[in-house]
């Protein structure tokens, strides 16, 4: 157990610092921090031109949906770095819990989006003058911490498609595209075709963003308990999922000599 809490501490934090390889905080400001503002920006003044709802819907929907971007690409790029770097096959031949690995490799990617999307609401609130309720800082702060987790959860069934194609990082920009597009992050969901409403349900970012808008329009942790547990559960399954393919891939991988190929 000591061992794999080792792993899952030491090599969560080394394996961040080397998938971004921050020299300064310049780099993370411009990478992360400064798209996360254009964007909640771009879609408020597209909402108003289109009279579709105001900026409150927008900023807490494009601050919510944040969180997604390091989740998606921090994950998927901890198996592409490994191969670029020629160490994916001695991190697969290592006798380490792949369970620790992994899940050591997404606590500070989860982290991270939870960061970036409080930057962005913070923000975006301020330039747009969204009011937010004090009530509803420490039940807003929950919701984008289990968004996180959540989006995480889909970030590694990202990380795990990495074993079999090379190009991750266009299957994580066409995810988080879809993601804007049917979790109710820009279009409400009632706006949206039956069948592509009822598929939001299962995408990390649907609740969390609806939850986050109860909270902003007066509502309590108590109201938005189910929204919650419904977007935890989202990121379980898909992080039980992702895991699986993990081990599978990785197996079919080793079989085949695929390891550093894709």
């Amino acid at each position: 157990m000591t061992h794999r809490l080792r792993v899952f501490a030491i090599g969560g934090f080394l394996s961040y610092r080397a998938l971004f390889g921050w020299l300064n905080p310049y780099l993370f400001v411009i990478i992360l921090l400064v798209p996360s503002v254009t964007q909640i920006m771009f879609f408020a003044y597209l909402g108003r031109a289109a009279g579709v709802e105001d900026d409150s819907f927008y900023v807490v929907g494009n601050a919510v949906v944040a969180a997604a971007v390091p989740c998606l690409f921090g994950m998927a790029d901890t198996i592409t770095d490994e191969r670029y770097t020629h160490t994916l096959s001695l991190l697969v031949v290592s006798p380490a819990s792949r369970l620790a690995l992994f899940l050591g490799r997404a606590a500070p990617v989860a982290a991270n989006g939870a960061i970036v999307a409080a930057f962005a609401f913070v923000v975006g609130s301020l330039v747009l003058g969204v009011s937010v309720p004090f009530s509803a800082l420490a039940p807003l702060a929950l919701t984008i911490l289990v968004t996180g987790f959540a989006c995480t959860g889909l970030g590694i069934v990202n990380a795990s498609l990495g074993l079999r194609w090379r190009e991750s990082a266009l299957l994580s920009n066409l995810i988080l595209y879809f993601l804007l597009l049917a979790a109710g992050v820009n279009v409400p969901l009632d706006l949206l075709p039956g069948w592509l409403s009822t598929i939001a349900q299962g995408l990390p970012v649907t609740h969390g963003v609806e939850a986050a808008r109860e909270l902003v329009a007066g509502g309590t942790l108590t109201d938005v308990a189910p929204l919650l547990g419904a977007e935890l559960l989202v990121g379980v399954a898909y992080a039980a999922v992702g895991l699986f393919l993990v081990r599978l891939f990785e197996v079919e991988a080793r079989r085949g000599a695929s390891l550093e190929l894709a």
